[in-house]
């Protein structure tokens, strides 16, 4: 939350996975977080932090275009920046510690999501949210 809001996301939504370690979040907490980091940053916008949503819901729901899946198996050539485009909003779900379900992975594909590679290296799910937020604001020159 912090390093994403230090970043310029706009929006963030924590979800529930088949792999979940936690099944709630303390929403009232990660808003301060998101405070201090703002003012820290001295950024001028507030991300929106959404209530904790389950993977399908989120899919189903959205209606971003460029919807994006951070997948450790996911093709070297299937880089984030093939498919992120300056000044277009971006989705980019990043998976929990033991990675996506095959379901949601499946899910994702029928959702028109791109299964993309964020990095040569298998990340842990706070590193790999760090990298996909600064590679998409790196592409979008925030």
């Amino acid at each position: 939350m912090e390093k994403a809001t230090e970043i310029g996301v706009d929006e963030i939504t924590p979800i529930l996975c088949e792999h979940s370690e936690r099944t709630s979040i303390k929403l009232d907490r990660l808003e301060k977080v998101i405070s201090a980091a703002m003012k820290q940053s001295l950024k001028a916008y507030h991300p929106i932090l959404n209530p904790m949503m389950k993977f399908a819901e989120v899919l189903k729901h959205n209606t971003v275009s460029s919807k994006l899946m951070a997948w450790c198996e996911a093709p070297a050539d299937e880089r984030i920046e093939n498919f992120v485009k300056p000044a277009e909003d971006a989705l980019i779900f990043i998976g929990p510690e033991g990675g996506f379900s095959q379901k949601e992975i499946e899910m994702a594909k029928l959702a028109h999501t791109h299964l993309v590679s964020i990095s040569s290296s298998r990340l842990r799910t706070e590193t790999a949210a760090l990298v996909a937020c600064h590679s998409i604001a790196f592409l979008n020159k925030k």
